[in-house]
């Protein structure tokens, strides 16, 4: 559970128990921020990114490939050591970074929610520890349509790299077209960022693979993880969905409103996670040549920052569209 889910549903349980559960809350919360302080003597995760940023990524509040890091950390001490942070609920959560707070903005919820090599982590900061080669990325954004947004691409090559929880997966390409140009430059990126990826046609895959499907919309549009993002933002957390025939490509802005319609060649690049499954990447579009245009931008330097990406010729676009 995101921070942003978890301070909404510890607002909601604040409610109903009153003062003493509040206070039964506080305490219970102080104690699992100190349990998981990380600031022991261990030695200190290498490798570790931190960025900051708000509207889904739009705007970039703070970046650093070395952030100030001692002995074992957590998410949340990573953080307050390099950052201005305020917490609520007993140092549980985090309620602002550099003096921008969570609450409300334009009549919309806004909190802050953090990932870990681009996966929404399932704990709270303070109990989260810090792994070597660690991506981490708060972002401060409206949760009108989603507090759940299970995975993003704009970590890349992370997740693939070192893992999820200190833990590295295998990775699949799976492709409509093997020897393809898409797929051949998929698995390039790949194999380029240090990534030993295996490659095979569409179908399989077990639920602890880092599958990456490089496939037309129309080829993959019966999968499960395609009916989740057709499902809108509030299944899948991604803002973008396909016509029936995979023709079009309707871009979503935070509100979930649709913004754009792409009928020509259009591609996608998004991620998303069923249940405790590993995530899963698609690099996608409405045809072969949308499919192109996104094996194109699969890449660190286009993907970097972005919840999803969406491709056309004339060139990418973030998503979801941020209208504020």
């Amino acid at each position: 559970m995101s921070e942003g889910r978890r301070r909404h549903a510890a607002r909601a349980r604040h409610a109903r128990a009153g003062l003493t559960g509040l206070l039964a809350l506080a305490i219970a919360l102080a104690a699992a921020a100190f349990a998981g302080c990380g600031l022991g003597a261990g030695r200190a995760p290498g490798g570790v990114q931190l960025l900051v940023t708000s509207d889904f990524g739009a705007r970039v509040l703070g970046s650093s490939a070395a952030p100030s890091v001692h002995g074992e950390e957590t998410v949340m001490s990573l953080l307050e050591r390099n950052a201005r942070v305020t917490t609520r609920y007993g140092g549980g959560f985090v309620q602002s970074i550099d003096g921008l707070s969570g609450g409300h903005e334009h009549g919309a919820p806004v909190d802050w929610f953090y990932y870990v090599n681009g996966v929404e982590a399932p704990r709270g900061a303070a109990e989260t520890n810090v792994q070597r080669g660690d991506h981490i990325w708060w972002d401060r954004h409206d949760w009108s349509q989603t507090d759940h947004v299970p995975a993003v691409v704009g970590s890349f090559p992370e997740p693939f790299l070192n893992g999820i929880a200190g833990k590295r997966l295998p990775v699949r390409v799976q492709c409509s077209s093997v020897g393809g140009r898409a797929c051949k430059a998929v698995l390039s990126a790949l194999r380029s960022a240090g990534v030993p990826a295996a490659v095979a046609a569409l179908g399989g895959g077990g639920p602890q693979t880092l599958n990456v499907l490089v496939a037309p919309w129309p080829l993959i549009s019966g999968f499960v993880v395609a009916h989740e993002i057709s499902d809108g933002p509030a299944a899948s957390g991604v803002y973008a969905e396909f016509s029936a025939g995979g023709r079009a490509l309707t871009l979503l802005d935070q509100d979930g409103a649709p913004r754009s319609s792409l009928t020509g060649a259009a591609g996608l690049i998004a991620a998303t996670r069923i249940g405790e499954e590993a995530p899963i990447w698609l690099v996608t579009g409405t045809g072969e040549a949308g499919l192109s245009l996104a094996a194109q931008a699969f890449n660190a330097q286009t993907l970097d920052g972005r919840f999803a990406l969406a491709v056309t010729s004339a060139g990418t676009q973030a998503l979801p569209l941020v209208s504020r």
